[in-house]
Parts: structure tokens; C-alpha cells; sequence
């Protein structure tokens, strides 16, 4: 099973990513803290994570690092997404695979979230 976590606190956007996700056939996890952030991994078991730069706890940058960190969950492709314009430098910072800069197109959500599955279980190169 597809499965991506969520981290945002804004639940608007948690509610919008997990419609469109959750129709394209992902099984969506949201949470709009990265306190725990391992446990919630470890729970969580996703393919995919999508992070946010400003997220209570730790914040974005901290737990992207912390994930990538980890023997276990460090090739789990992170997302990065943030209204910040320098974006890309932050994703670069945290260790993130992929930057998506909010407000984002859903088509753009829904492709980018897909390949970096694809290229995880070396379906794209």
C-alpha cells in the first residue's frame, strides 16, 4: 500500500492534500506536530513524506534532518513544502528530496508525490 505521512499544521491543507492523495489511491496520515517525529515514522510506516518548514516541535528543517538521519528512514523520499520564497535553500538544508513551494497545483502535488515513490521502489531512474 501507497502510503504518505503528512506533516503540516495548517489543517486546511492537511485536509486538501489527504482528498487529493487519498484519491489517487494513497493511504494519507496527517499530523500537524513533528514532536515525535521517529515514533510517528515508526508508526507510520510511509512511503512518502511531505514536511513542512514551520511546524510546531522541532520545525521542519530539524525533522527532515532527524528522519534523514536515520539508518532506517533516511531513504524515504521527503517532500519539503513551504510559502518561504527561498525554498530550495531550505529543502537543501533539511536534506529533503524534493521542494514543492505552497501554494501548489494539485496536479503538481499529486505527480511530484508519485514519482519520488517511483524512484524509491526504482520504477523511474
Amino acid at each position: 500500500m501507497k502510503r504518505v505521512l503528512v506533516c503540516d499544521d495548517e489543517q486546511d491543507i492537511l485536509d486538501i492534500i489527504e482528498f487529493v492523495l487519498a484519491d489517487a489511491g494513497w493511504e494519507v496520515i496527517t499530523t500537524t506536530h513533528v514532536n515525535d517525529i521517529l515514533d510517528q515514522v515508526n508508526e507510520s510506516q510511509p512511503s512518502v513524506i511531505l514536511m513542512d518548514n514551520w511546524i510546531p516541535g522541532s520545525g521542519g528543517i530539524t525533522a527532515t534532518q532527524t528522519i534523514k538521519s536515520h539508518p532506517l528512514y533516511r531513504d524515504i523520499p521527503v517532500i519539503y513544502i513551504t510559502a518561504n520564497n527561498d525554498i530550495n535553500h531550505l529543502a537543501t538544508q533539511a536534506g529533503a528530496d524534493y521542494a514543492l513551494p505552497k501554494p501548489f497545483d494539485l496536479d503538481l502535488l499529486e505527480k511530484v508525490v508519485e514519482d519520488a515513490y517511483k524512484k524509491k521502489e526504482g520504477m523511474l531512474s
